[in-house]
């Protein structure tokens, strides 16, 4: 297995503070589809980035290779739902993790 970054880009910079009642609905399909994907442990850590240049959402993922973790994002909901949002995707070849 290996590890991916999948950095979401956000319809526009303003986001989510600015976020329609669509897309707060949206949202909440997201993190349940993530929630979903880090009790399986596809998922290893998921959330928001509140960097100085804007908002974006980080999803560092195990999978088999590249085509596996893009299709993690490709199936997200905010991706299908065609609202703007984007992921690209980046390969982590070496990662240390926290031991239990």
């Amino acid at each position: 297995m290996a590890y991916f970054l999948l950095r979401l880009s956000p319809p526009r910079p303003s986001f989510p503070f600015d976020a329609t009642e669509a897309e707060k609905t949206l949202f909440a399909e997201h993190s349940g589809y993530w929630l979903d994907k880090a009790k399986t442990g596809e998922a290893v850590a998921v959330g928001p980035v509140f960097d100085a240049a804007g908002t974006w959402g980080l999803a560092l993922v195990e999978a088999e290779d590249e085509t596996e973790a893009k299709q993690l994002g490709d199936a997200d909901p905010v991706i299908r739902a065609n609202a703007g949002f984007a992921y690209t995707l980046a390969s982590i070849p070496s990662l240390i993790l926290r031991q239990p």
